[in-house]
């Protein structure tokens, strides 16, 4: 099994170490400075349309560009307590989108009554999905309840042949 950077012990496993080759990296002017030439600063919210939900770093798949470091050997999940808490926040609110993420979301325990809480909210539900999670055992009947509940998969694919996007994932 590919290890994920935290699994490696690299440094860039840490945000943290992240930033700071950033800071070191000169080739682009800061983001504010960008903002300001264009005459966007200072940049202002107008509203919130999607409320995104991070459920945790726990994959079937180790894929090098994965930005979140998720894969097998991740334990971090969001609990059902903090899900509720999503859920009495999102009652709040008139927010339209619930944008459901993690490594592979469909993983996390409570990923079914997440999308079900949000659609009897009336919640257009997205699933970022990798699609190959469709495919295990223990997910059975995952894509009809995908369908029966209109839930809106977004699923991309690092290269258009099947060789580059297998090379890329684990």
């Amino acid at each position: 099994m590919a290890l994920t950077l935290l699994g490696q012990q690299n440094p860039l496993a840490s945000p943290t170490e992240q930033l700071k080759m950033l800071e070191r990296t000169t080739s682009c002017p800061p983001f504010e400075t960008q903002l300001d030439h264009i005459g966007l600063l200072p940049l202002r919210a107008t509203g919130i349309t999607v409320f995104q939900i991070n459920v945790g770093k726990l994959c079937n798949q180790t894929c090098r560009h994965c930005h979140v470091d998720a894969g097998p050997d991740r334990t971090e999940h969001m609990s059902l307590e903090t899900a509720e808490q999503c859920i009495r926040a999102l009652k709040k609110t008139d927010i339209p989108t619930v944008d459901i993420t993690g490594g592979a979301p469909e993983l996390n325990l409570n990923f079914r009554w997440l999308v079900e809480q949000s659609r009897a909210l009336g919640r257009h539900v997205m699933d970022r999905c990798n699609l190959s999670v469709l495919l295990l055992p223990s997910q059975a009947g995952l894509a009809e309840f995908l369908a029966e509940h209109r839930v809106e998969i977004i699923a991309s694919l690092p290269y258009y042949r099947a060789t580059q996007t297998d090379a890329q994932r684990g």
